[in-house]
């Protein structure tokens, strides 16, 4: 017969991986939507110069999808980084049997995922102040 203690030490282990596997899917996550903001801001820029045909126009050093999108993707390399340096410390604590739950983590998350949303507001504001307003050009062309 398995004794009780064994099952709920089993049963901790187990958790600790569910949640290495949720950080995981995360990080995976993260960077995935960073190539994917990085390579569809590209793509934009450049189906509006194949459309449009403007002059160069510069593009703002830190608020662009290009940033956004490589910090996500190093967000998320960072986040695969805690979260298996989190797993291996939480083995070690359900080993000994002292764990002691820890949630600095999950708040620095919280607060650098919020501080990338909040600075892609000024992307899309821009992005629709544009589209909102064209600049105004000498070119006659109509809509077909």
């Amino acid at each position: 017969m398995v004794q009780p203690g064994r099952i709920d030490r089993q049963r901790e282990h187990q958790a600790n991986e569910r949640t290495f596997l949720a950080w995981l899917r995360t990080s995976v996550a993260l960077v995935g939507f960073g190539f994917a903001i990085a390579r569809f801001g590209i793509f934009l820029r450049q189906m509006k110069v194949v459309v449009e045909q403007p002059p160069f126009e510069s593009i703002h050093p830190l608020f662009n999808s290009q940033v956004l999108g490589i910090s996500l993707v190093m967000l998320g390399v960072v986040v695969i980084g805690l979260a298996g340096w989190r797993y291996n410390t939480t083995f070690w604590q359900i080993e000994r049997g002292n764990y002691r739950p820890n949630r600095w983590m999950v708040g620095a998350m919280t607060v650098v995922v919020m501080l990338l949303g909040l600075l892609s507001i000024p992307i899309l504001l821009v992005k629709s102040f544009d589209q909102a307003h064209p600049p105004a050009s000498g070119s006659t062309r109509q809509a077909p």
